[in-house]
């Protein structure tokens, strides 16, 4: 069977059996429900990679059913917003961050009620950026570090502990409670909130929503392998939930984190609403996307491949001296659990066979039919840029030996970058390439029939014998195109 480019995941389900559920859970609480919401809400390219068939803005398209009943607040650790916490897969500080947020909730009409400042401590940066928050028309509120937190529950839970916390006034039935990233302070944010809410006397729960682990696949499945690869820096560990085990008899999966911190919540449950309303970690997730996957060969083959990207991505940050070798050695430990090597990606072979056959850094793309393109180094063109080209000449039709761009077109372009710019490299980037192609694609039929054919690069697989330049790494990334680089520079 031809697994490439087919769904395994059924999003149109997923969207409804996911909001349902949600409301079943605000439900059970009264009607109301503090929702901690892990992962990524928007361009979540993981889990569409992992699990084809997944749109990137599903949990958003998910929240939009319940937009009516929903509010969104925003948590934010003050010490990130102090050491310029970047996000990594986008590029800007964590606070930016929030600032995108803002407008793209808005943009879709996503209630956001407020901005929590957590581990406030008066820092002047901090109380700057809740300024422009403030000047946003959004309400700023300060939590505080706990000292004892999270083992002191006679002092968390207590007026100078949680009730230390400035509550946050919500109006909907549903708040979901997000962040820029791991680490700012979600689930403590819900647990005071709680804690407010029984003390003024209003009936309120909390539930978490995290897409992975998937709790109800096996623990040793390639998706929650991949999860497992692309945390790597946490430390997470995939595990099964002893409590739900214990409690039902029934195997799930869940992950270190919240199976250790499990016993300390449900002793917090039962101290601020009497009794704790479950019974283990897998209890307090609502997340549906294991009862969405509809192909599990397809899903499994887009995970593998996902655990060899994370491993190369690995092997370069190491070579950057990024990252540890214990890193490295879980990825590698990853691998074999998955039982796949890197002679399964197949853009490997063919760049590393092109590099040989050219004695210069080469790259490889796979198209979604299977077809491999390649691309060399040469007076003009890095290999990556000669990759594009061809690539587009392939899906527009055009033969191999038209030329796209004149050399009197690129010359001018290399004499700016050397002799005004201060480069050594006069080859074309990936990103001057493409603005010269549209530029000739005003008065060349074929560049402009090449420029259409770009959105069909999305999904492809490229591999370099080198290691990238940021720029390159960009535009592959803005492209949608799934990069691996050898672990090593250009000479």
């Amino acid at each position: 069977m031809n697994i490439e480019n087919k769904i395994g995941f059924d999003n149109e389900k997923y969207l409804k059996t996911q909001s349902e559920h949600i409301r079943k859970r605000i439900s059970q609480f009264g009607g109301k429900l503090y929702l901690e919401f892990g992962g990524k809400l928007f361009d979540d390219f993981h889990a569409s990679r992992v699990l084809p068939g997944f749109k990137p803005d599903s949990k958003l398209q998910m929240l939009l059913q319940l937009k009516d009943e929903a509010e969104v607040v925003i948590v934010i650790n003050s010490d990130d917003i102090e050491k310029n916490k970047l996000r990594a897969d986008l590029g800007i500080t964590y606070d930016a961050d929030v600032i995108r947020l803002l407008g793209l909730f808005n943009k879709i009409g996503l209630y956001v009620s407020s901005v929590v400042l957590t581990r406030y401590d008066s820092q002047p940066t901090v109380d700057a950026f809740k300024n422009r928050i403030e000047e946003l028309g959004i309400k700023v509120y300060h939590h505080y570090s706990i000292k004892g937190y999270p083992s002191n529950l006679s002092h968390i839970i207590s007026d100078e502990g949680y009730g230390k916390n400035e509550y946050i006034e919500t109006s909907r039935k549903l708040v979901i409670v997000t962040a820029p990233g791991p680490g700012s302070g979600k689930m403590a944010t819900c647990l005071s909130q709680l804690y407010h809410e029984h003390k003024n006397g209003t009936n309120a729960g909390y539930a978490k929503f995290e897409t992975f682990p998937i709790w109800n696949i096996p623990l040793r499945h390639p998706v929650n392998l991949a999860y497992e690869a692309a945390t790597s820096d946490l430390n997470d560990v995939n595990m099964i939930d002893p409590f739900h085990l214990e409690a039902y008899g029934e195997t799930t999966v869940n992950y270190n984190r919240d199976v250790e911190i499990f016993p300390v919540l449900s002793a917090m449950f039962e101290k601020i609403l009497g009794e704790s309303p479950y019974k283990s970690p897998t209890d307090m997730g609502v997340n549906m996307a294991g009862n969405c996957i509809i192909d599990d060969e397809i899903v499994c083959k887009a995970a593998k491949d996902e655990i060899i990207r994370r491993y190369y991505s690995a092997m370069c940050e190491h070579r950057k001296g990024l990252i540890s070798e214990d890193e490295l050695y879980k990825l590698e430990l990853l691998m074999k659990q998955a039982n796949v090597t890197a002679d399964d990606r197949k853009v490997v072979a063919e760049a590393l066979a092109k590099e040989i056959s050219t004695g210069e850094p080469a790259a490889a793309m796979e198209l979604s039919d299977g077809t491999i393109i390649t691309g060399k180094t040469s007076n003009l063109l890095g290999a990556s840029s000669a990759l594009l080209l061809n690539a587009l000449k392939h899906f527009a039709g055009i033969e191999d030996e038209v030329l796209l761009m004149s050399p009197n077109v690129i010359e001018p372009i290399q004499n700016l970058k050397v002799q005004h710019l201060g480069n050594n490299n006069p080859r074309l980037h990936t990103d001057e390439t493409l603005l010269a192609l549209s530029i000739c694609a005003a008065t060349d039929n074929n560049a402009k029939l090449a420029m259409d054919q770009i959105s069909k690069l999305r999904g492809c697989e490229v591999h370099s014998t080198v290691i990238l330049s940021a720029v390159d790494e960009r535009i592959f990334k803005r492209l949608g195109v799934n990069l691996t680089c050898e672990p090593k520079y250009e000479m």
